[in-house]
């Protein structure tokens, strides 16, 4: 995949927080425009031990909801921990990672925050701006906004509010589990990031294409610290 660079990744927080403020202008949330044959997941994994951080993209093939492809990428974690600043985190090892696809996906998911975010810039949004793909952000704890909580059934959910407005859905993907914290990121609508979350999930809490890449990278940390 080819990657635009829209900015430098080594910045200060307050040049991180204009290039957000700027960028946020040019977020679309529309209906998906064509039908979606390839489905990405993307994660990331910090070592305890050492200043490294792994990333790990898997594509699935929908709707047999078939791995047809997995890259993943290691690197230095040059930006520190500040809430609603993830992205500067780990962007640059993600596109890494996204870099060596070769299957395009037309929809990606994040284990992150979409327009649920101060500035309407979580991981989800920047990135799906950046690859120009939409993209969907699917958390598992809460960034900002208020809610309800939903009713206990597959597929029951609430809205989450931020300054009486909806940036997103709080989603039961299984019965008796922990919801998820969902958000549209970039050319797509809360509603269908709703609806891509659910199709997505293959009985566990988080959808396929995450929890793969979830695993992937959870791996690659442990045999990267056994040879440390």
């Amino acid at each position: 995949m080819k990657i635009k660079q829209l900015h430098n990744w080594n910045v200060s927080i307050e040049e991180a927080k204009a290039i957000q403020i700027e960028l946020k202008e040019k977020i679309r949330l529309q209906r998906l425009t064509t039908s979606v044959r390839f489905v990405a997941g993307a994660d990331v994994s910090y070592s305890k031990k050492i200043e490294i951080c792994f990333a790990a993209v898997t594509v699935f093939k929908f709707p047999e909801m078939e791995m047809v492809e997995q890259t993943n990428s290691t690197g230095s974690m040059n930006f520190p921990y500040v809430p609603g600043y993830l992205t500067f985190r780990e962007a640059p090892i993600l596109l890494s990672a996204f870099e060596k696809v070769e299957i395009t996906p037309d929809l990606v998911l994040f284990d992150g925050q979409g327009i649920a975010h101060p500035r309407q810039m979580g991981l989800a949004a920047h990135l799906g701006l950046i690859l120009d793909l939409p993209s969907i952000g699917c958390a598992k704890s809460l960034l900002i906004g208020d809610f309800e909580e939903p009713v206990n059934l597959e597929g029951g959910w609430s809205e989450l509010i931020y300054h009486n407005k909806q940036i997103g859905a709080v989603v039961k993907t299984r019965e008796n589990v922990k919801p998820v914290f969902v958000s549209p990121g970039f050319k797509i609508t809360i509603d269908e990031a709703i609806e891509w979350v659910l199709r997505t999930c293959t009985g566990y809490r988080i959808p396929e294409p995450i929890r793969r890449s979830h695993i992937a990278v959870n791996q690659l940390r442990t045999n990267y610290e056994k040879q440390c």
